[in-house]
């Protein structure tokens, strides 16, 4: 899809602002969605770095505790604070956030710098969104079962009954997905309140016992742990990124609560609350080395681990729920921009745009998900596959925002050379400490990228030709209606009114053609729609359509284009009863409108557009499109289809 620059901007006012009553109720909103992710890494961090079943086992000495435990520290504050809190949340697409929204603001950029320099770098955030799915498949596996692990320590009897528990728990989770998250959201907020409250109480008390801990806040550990044992350090730096998981959501549900909100709920909550748990299980760690079998949950007294544990899963429920969510979201998005076939969409809320319901990608991941739970059967286990798909995402979102804040703001190069050079040595030493992993997991995240990333790009590959194509098959518009006005087609006027969807006002809709030339008859009023995608989250109404009279003013025929942005969905009836009839050449009456769709069967060809197996892969994606009538909200008893074909 063609970057248009110059495309309406929806108003300021779609952003949220916290202020007063309204700002609090933002913040333990983002504190139910925002934070799951990151606030339960907790649970698994420490006892990744300390497994001694790791291939590259992290000795546990009070050095290596301190340098560990610091190490955590400070990566949370460069990763998190420094580039998403401080910095990329700043690069918003208006409001919008997100590593999508990104590639929407290098596109835009594209038109005053090197274009292939923006296309690289777009097809990189492109595969970072492609991680984000590998993301998506692996966080419900790895937060459930760390959670329902707890039952081990517990009761040690009950460790057989870990991988069912977590199976049903996901089952039940995805299942209830069409119900959306409108109802229970309300409950998410406090039920992470309550859980970044009773981590932080346990981390306080573990502090206290030992608290020397606390010299680990300090810089000079972790860069003596990194100088001085290197080789260990780098090992663990695989294992250390666990803490950093969730950061992306952040950036992504920005749009949804604000920069503020979600700043305001880190900074007073959430990060203080997991550096108290960080702390603490470092202490417990020092105080007897055995207790690195499960720190998170020896941490709490004997008396509160059983409802700790349940807490524990209420809070990997609501991480596992966020990122499915935002799975649904970036393939609405993909599908608005053109990476991805159009998918049947059900939005679950009335009053947020964000909490929709993707049928296919959702019963995808429940299958991809338990799978991985069947074949990983631990959450240490999962955690080799994890780093790669977190550092993946974070070093591509790090690289796009500097590209963006030259190209947007004009920031000076000796600032973006230095700010790079620092976060981007950061990013890449995690992305390499996690290549090690690469026999032992890493490698399941690349598999899914890579996969995920070659049906984007050759979906919007073979969309450019089918388009290409159907417009040499329709010939121009402008030419089709000067020969309906001259009379050099004959047609009969029936009454009524047609709206034929089209792709642009280049060519003449496929089924119009057809209705003209085989039936012979045209409407009174006949309306081509052309739905066009802008890259920004919203479009407002009253810029939401253009209507064109094709040169003619009273013969009843007119384009309309009408505008959405990609967190929007279609709704034809709706927007053509918001015409003027003044723009029409007179009223349109809904009561007797008909639509009419052209289908496409997409066969491979002979002609070397694609390579073959890339032929196969884009027709075989064709078939997972979701019926357009439905998706542009069409009546049914009034939408004619006409079908045709087109080969790649």
């Amino acid at each position: 899809m063609a970057d248009r620059g110059s495309a309406s901007r929806p108003p300021q006012a779609h952003r949220p602002v916290a202020q007063g009553t309204a700002g609090l109720t933002l913040v333990v909103g983002a504190l139910g969605v925002v934070f799951g992710d990151i606030g339960t890494s907790p649970i698994y961090t420490l006892q990744t770095v300390f497994n001694p079943h790791d291939p590259h086992p992290v000795p546990v000495t009070t050095q290596n505790v301190y340098g560990v435990v610091s190490l955590v520290f400070w990566s949370v504050v460069v990763i998190v604070l420094v580039t998403y809190v401080l910095l990329a949340m700043r690069a918003d697409n208006d409001g919008e956030g997100g590593i999508m929204a990104l590639i929407t603001l290098l596109r835009r950029s594209g038109a005053q710098r090197g274009r292939r320099t923006t296309a690289v770098l777009a097809a990189l955030g492109i595969f970072g969104a492609s991680l984000f799915f590998g993301d998506s498949m692996i966080t419900p596996a790895i937060s459930v079962l760390s959670a329902v692990e707890g039952l081990k320590v517990v009761e040690p009897s009950l460790e057989s009954a870990v991988v069912p528990l977590t199976a049903a728990i996901i089952v039940v989770l995805f299942l209830v997905q069409r119900r959306g998250t409108a109802a229970v959201g309300q409950v998410f907020g406090p039920v992470m309140i309550a859980w970044f409250v009773a981590i932080g109480a346990c981390g306080a008390a573990g502090i206290a016992d030992h608290p020397q801990i606390l010299r680990a806040l300090s810089p000079s550990y972790a860069l003596t742990f990194l100088t001085g044992h290197f080789g260990t350090a780098f090992f663990a730096l695989a294992a250390v990124v666990l803490a950093v998981t969730g950061a992306e959501a952040l950036y992504a549900d920005m749009g949804h609560f604000g920069r503020r909100s979600i700043t305001r709920g880190w900074l007073f909550l959430v990060f203080p609350a997991c550096v108290l748990s960080y702390l603490g299980q470092g202490a417990l760690i020092l105080a007897d080395p055995a207790n690195t079998s499960s720190p998170f949950f020896l941490l709490a007294p004997a008396w509160g681990r059983w409802p700790m544990v349940l807490l524990a899963t209420a809070a990997t429920v609501i991480a596992s729920q966020a990122v499915i969510t935002g799975a649904y979201s970036v393939t609405s998005q993909a599908a608005q921009l053109g990476y991805l076939p159009r998918m049947r969409i059900a939005h679950t809320s009335e009053s947020t745009i964000g909490q929709i319901y993707v049928p296919w990608i959702n019963w995808l991941l429940m299958v991809s998900v338990l799978t991985l739970v069947f074949a990983f059967r631990s959450s240490t286990a999962l955690a080799f596959a994890f780093g790669m798909a977190v550092t993946g995402t974070i070093t591509i979102s790090t690289l796009l925002f500097f590209y963006v804040a030259r190209a947007r703001w004009h920031t000076p190069v000796w600032l973006i050379a230095v700010g790079a050079t620092v976060l981007l040595t950061v990013d890449l030493l995690f992305v390499a400490a996690n290549a090690t992993k690469l026999l032992h997991g890493a490698w399941l995240p690349l598999l899914i990228g890579l996969t995920v990333f070659t049906v984007m790009t050759t979906w919007q590959r073979g969309r450019e030709i089918v388009t290409a194509e159907r417009e040499r098959h329709e010939g121009p518009l402008r030419e089709f209606v000067d020969q309906l006005h001259s009379g050099q087609v004959p047609a009969v006027r029936v009454p009524g009114t047609a709206v034929f969807l089209n792709r642009g006002k280049r060519s003449t809709p496929l089924a119009m053609r057809a209705n003209v030339e085989h039936n012979h008859v045209r409407h009174d009023h006949v309306v081509i729609l052309s739905i066009e995608t802008e890259p920004v989250p919203r479009v407002p109404v009253n810029q939401r359509t253009v209507v064109d009279d094709l040169g003619y003013a009273e013969d009843g025929i007119i384009h309309v284009t009408a505008r959405f942005g990609y967190m929007e969905t279609p709704d034809v009836p709706s927007t053509l009863a918001t015409l003027d009839p003044a723009e029409t050449e007179g009223r349109l009456r809904p009561d007797q409108t008909s639509y009419f769709l052209s289908k496409i069967e997409i066969r491979r060809g002979k002609t070397p557009t694609m390579a073959p197996w890339r032929k196969r892969l884009f027709v075989a994606t064709s078939y997972v499109t979701a019926d357009a009538a439905e998706y542009f909200g069409l009546p049914r008893d009034r939408t004619v289809i006409m079908g045709s074909h087109i080969e790649v």
